[in-house]
């Protein structure tokens, strides 16, 4: 069969148009068709860059949860260390002034000691005493031993007779009319001697106040 040339082609196809545009339309739908194939591969791409990325989230999500769950722990097992040593440390606070109480009473205790010794003498003695002068200097002399005792403590007596009334370390329990003017407001008379340790007052004295 004799292959046709150029110009029979061409005269066919001007002879018959419509098998041109049959031609022409199968053309553009293969056209179509590779072009759909072409999105569609895209698409698939796309979706699977899209599922790769999500993955690649969902792992970075999960190894942040893990983190914060070893954090969390870790902050967890630091807080019960701290809230036991804490705890042991008030345990210890506490039994260590309960010590420092306990001997400071001992050492006030052991000071009174002696004194207690030179009241029984005292009294022993004035059993058979007949000098009046005699007791009085021995019970001079015990309550002199007393106040210096009580001094070694940081024990003092509060100045009150003469004073200002000061209800920082005064207490009144009676008002009295002052027989001199400047004695006003002043205290005249005390009943009752106040005592403070260092600069704390542990007894109020108790006063007459002049008015």
């Amino acid at each position: 069969m004799e292959e046709k040339n150029e110009e029979q082609v061409q005269e066919e196809q001007v002879q018959n148009p419509e098998v041109n545009e049959e031609k022409q339309e199968n053309t553009d739908n293969l056209s179509e068709k590779e072009e759909d194939t072409d999105k569609s591969k895209k698409s698939i791409f796309s979706r699977k860059r899209d599922k790769g990325k999500e993955k690649e989230k969902i792992q970075e999500l999960e190894a942040e949860i893990e983190r914060m769950k070893a954090e969390k722990a870790e902050l967890n097992d630091r807080f019960l260390r701290l809230f036991s040593e804490f705890d042991n440390y008030k345990k210890r606070v506490s039994k260590e002034k309960l010590d420092l109480i306990a001997t400071a009473s001992e050492k006030v205790l052991v000071s009174l000691l002696p004194v207690i010794d030179d009241f029984e003498r005292a009294i022993a003695a004035n059993e058979k005493a007949e000098n009046i002068d005699s007791i009085k200097e021995g019970f001079t002399l015990i309550y002199n031993k007393l106040i210096q005792m009580m001094k070694r403590f940081d024990v003092e007596e509060i100045q009150a007779k003469g004073e200002e009334f000061n209800t920082d370390f005064h207490e009144a329990v009676t008002h009295f009319p002052a027989q001199k003017e400047e004695d006003k407001g002043k205290v005249i008379d005390v009943t009752e001697k106040g005592y403070k340790l260092k600069d704390k007052v542990i007894r109020y004295a108790k006063v007459v106040v002049g008015q």
